[in-house]
């Protein structure tokens, strides 16, 4: 499959909006491209999983994965966004850089190992519902899954390889005071007690330091409390964005918070997991050779929802996901499907 292909198929998937749960018609296109290739994908809602099994059912396989849903176009668009328009080497149009650009390097990537039917088993997933972590997207096909050896999940990075990704969770914090009126003295401020309690969040510092992640970091982000200026409330509300590294688990770092503050800390989910690859994994001295740089990504993908081996890699930038105008250089999308094949290639012959 040649890269003009590969342009065709985004353009295609960029004229039919696909936002989050929204995702029917360009699954539809993504089968179709597939049966064109002859291959006899399977449609998990709106998944769309396509197999090549080069060598042979008992050995594992390599999972390629990327998302074909978008968030909404923001108010900012000058151009359409659901017109794939070429201009300057750019392919413009919403979901062109998240993570359409990927997906497509995946794709292509998928059918040329298949076209020369390489010894390996690989598993392709264009996914649903990966901007919301929703529960009809990656999630909802791994009991479907093989035995994975290594998930390449398809996200703008530049070609870069990451490692490691942090892990998300959002905790909802509650100070509980005594109301009352503001005139008297027999309450308790629950807005002093949260204040008190950011200052602490803010100010602690986690003791395990990644090395491709760097620090776990909590930031309070929203705080809510009061109708009445003459009225203590009886409770302060105030939400925390916490970004965790692959060295501790997600409930761990909540059981620290807790023992810090006062507020009554509640997860609201310990699914988006932190991920890291072993320091002697096989792709790692891969990536060398092919001088990748490797890094550890602070955004979230599908990586946070897979129990097995991963990187994260892709044609485009991450500093374009979800701006207005977004777009993917053509010549991104070319170098992706060609280094997506070398470190295929390189891996099966490890």
């Amino acid at each position: 499959m040649n890269h003009q292909e590969a342009i065709l198929l985004l353009s295609s998937l960029i004229s039919h909006s696909s936002l989050s749960r929204q995702e029917e018609k360009t699954a539809d296109g993504i089968e179709a491209f597939l049966v064109k290739h002859k291959f006899d994908p399977i449609r998990r809602g709106n998944n769309v999983i396509a197999y090549f099994d080069g060598a042979g059912p008992d050995q594992p396989y390599l999972l390629l994965c990327s998302h074909h849903d978008t968030v909404k176009p923001n108010s900012q668009y000058t151009r359409d966004p659901f017109s794939a328009t070429q201009e300057d080497g750019k392919l413009f149009g919403l979901g062109s850089n998240d993570a359409g650009g990927a997906l497509v390097a995946l794709i292509a990537a998928f059918i040329t190992l298949a076209e020369k039917k390489a010894k390996i088993n690989i598993m392709l997933a264009a996914v649903a519902e990966e901007e919301i972590s929703g529960s009809g997207g990656v999630i909802s096909i791994l009991d479907e899954m093989p035995e994975i050896e290594l998930a390449i999940v398809g996200e703008p990075t530049k070609m870069q390889m990451a490692l490691a990704e942090k892990g998300l969770v959002v905790i909802d914090a509650i100070a509980t005071g005594i109301p009352g009126h503001a005139a008297h003295s027999n309450t308790v401020n629950p807005i002093i007690i949260a204040a008190e309690d950011i200052l602490t969040i803010n100010q602690y510092q986690f003791d395990r330091i990644s090395p491709y992640l760097g620090k776990t970091k909590a930031s309070v982000t929203v705080i809510d409390a009061g109708e009445l200026h003459n009225q203590v409330p009886a409770s302060c509300h105030f939400v925390i964005d916490l970004r965790v590294n692959e060295l501790y688990t997600l409930q761990e770092v909540v059981d620290i918070l807790q023992k810090q503050v006062q507020s009554k800390l509640t997860p609201r989910s310990l699914r988006l997991k932190p991920s890291g690859i072993s320091g002697d994994h096989k792709i790692i001295e891969i990536a060398k050779n092919l001088s990748i740089p490797t890094f550890g990504s602070s955004t979230l993908s599908d990586q946070a929802l897979l129990p097995f081996p991963s990187i994260k890699i892709g044609p485009g930038d991450s500093l374009r996901s979800h701006t207005a105008d977004e777009y993917i250089y053509i010549k991104e999308i070319e170098e992706g499907i060609k280094t997506y094949l070398e470190i295929i290639e390189a891996y099966l012959k490890t």
